[in-house]
């Protein structure tokens, strides 16, 4: 009695092969996603956890500054790029900060405006959330002017003075790149404000970069 061929054998090799290939072919096909998935995954944890240039703001506020520190309150200067997606976790650590904060802080935060930029670019989702923390003073920021008299780079690098203008912090209030949470940033300001005492001085910032022609930022489809 004859017994019939399976059909793979009667198929050609390019369309079904045998067993032990096929097997090969499925393992390294695997082995390349799992690959390509983990080095993937790697920049992107990179990338989030990458901060950005850290302003080196003067001791004490700067005097040619159009903004005023408030009289017998700290007074919390945040820099922000308004088309950069990383400062949202940024204004949002700025709304749980000025609720912690009982009344004790003033803030400002300020947002570029390159020059030629059309009317009301500055005006995205970022600035209606400013504008909606209590204590929070959203300020267009023509050409960056404030920017570079508090020597901000990236965008969501915040700066605390207090009521004398002295400076008490400078860095980001993120833990990374647009993820909000408990921060050391946050806690230290909040320390500063309510206790007038703090472990940390500085934090690293994670944003954008405020002055880089070059950034997705600043391409012309934001003009």
């Amino acid at each position: 009695m004859k017994l019939s061929k399976p059909a793979c054998a009667i198929e050609t090799e390019a369309l079904c092969p045998p067993r032990p290939k096929r097997r090969l072919f499925i393992l390294s096909s695997i082995t390349l996603w799992l690959l390509a998935v983990g080095v993937g995954l790697s920049f992107l944890l990179s990338y989030e956890n990458t901060p950005g240039a850290a302003a080196k703001p003067l001791a004490s506020w700067p005097a040619d500054s159009r903004i005023q520190p408030a009289p017998g309150r700290a007074t919390l200067v945040m820099l922000v790029h308004p088309h950069c997606p990383c400062s949202r976790a940024s204004i949002g650590e700025l709304a749980q900060l000025m609720a912690q904060s009982h009344g004790r802080l003033v803030a400002y935060v300020l947002f570029l405006k390159p020059a030629g930029f059309s009317d009301d670019w500055e005006k995205t989702d970022l600035w209606q959330s400013a504008a909606g923390i209590p204590g929070v003073n959203p300020i267009v920021d023509g050409d960056g002017v404030e920017a570079r008299r508090f020597r901000a780079r990236t965008s969501g690098q915040t700066v605390l003075y207090d009521a004398e203008g002295r400076l008490l912090f400078s860095g980001g209030i993120t833990m990374a790149r647009g993820h909000a949470g408990d921060n050391a940033g946050r806690s230290a300001i909040i320390s500063l404000v309510n206790e007038q005492v703090s472990e940390q001085a500085e934090t690293p910032v994670f944003g954008c970069p405020l002055f880089d022609d070059n950034s997705d930022c600043r391409k012309p489809d934001h003009k």
